[in-house]
C-alpha cells in the first residue's frame, strides 16, 4: 500500500468508529440478567411443578430439561423467542431453550428444501458443534478428575 492508500484507510477506520453506535453495556448486563432469571425462574417452577408427578431427582430434572427445550421450540415458531432474544441478549441465548431456538430457527429456515436434506441435516449445522465440543468437554474434565483424584480404576 502507498501513502495515499494508507491515509483513505485511517480516515475510513475513523469514520467507522464513528458512526457505528455503542452498545449500552449497562442496559444490556441488566436486561441479560433479567431475561434469564425470567428463563430459569420458569424452569424452577416447572421442576417444582414435576417434582410432584416424578418418582426421582433425575426424572425429574429430565422432564424439566425437555419441557423448556419444548417450550424453546414454541416460543421459536411463534416469533416470541426472537423478539425476547432481541431485548435479553445472552439472557435468551445462554439457557437450554437458547439451544433450542438455535436448533428450531435453523430448521424452520430450511424446511422447503424437505425433511431429510433440508431441515434434519441444517438444524445439526449449528447443534452438531455444540453437543461434538459439550460432549468432548466432559469426557475430558471426567478423565481429568478421574486422574486426579486417583479413581480411575
Amino acid at each position: 500500500m502507498d501513502k495515499a492508500q494508507k491515509d483513505r484507510h485511517v480516515r475510513y477506520q475513523q469514520m467507522v468508529k464513528e458512526v457505528t453506535p455503542q452498545p449500552n453495556r449497562w442496559k444490556n448486563a441488566v436486561m441479560a440478567f433479567i431475561t434469564g432469571g425470567a428463563i430459569c425462574t420458569l424452569g424452577q417452577l416447572l421442576y417444582n411443578l414435576f417434582e410432584a408427578v416424578e418418582p426421582s431427582r433425575l426424572e425429574t430434572t429430565a422432564v424439566t430439561q425437555a419441557a423448556m427445550i419444548a417450550l424453546g421450540a414454541v416460543a421459536t415458531g411463534l416469533g416470541f423467542y426472537d423478539w425476547l432474544a432481541e431485548r435479553g441478549g445472552m439472557g435468551a441465548a445462554l439457557p437450554v431453550t437458547g439451544f433450542s431456538n438455535t436448533v428450531t430457527a435453523a430448521a424452520m429456515e430450511f424446511r422447503r428444501e424437505g425433511y431429510i436434506l433440508g431441515m434434519g441435516t441444517k438444524m445439526f449445522v449449528i447443534a452438531g458443534p455444540v453437543l461434538v465440543y459439550g460432549i468432548l468437554s466432559g469426557f475430558f474434565i471426567s478423565l481429568l478428575r478421574a486422574v486426579l483424584t486417583g479413581s480411575l480404576f
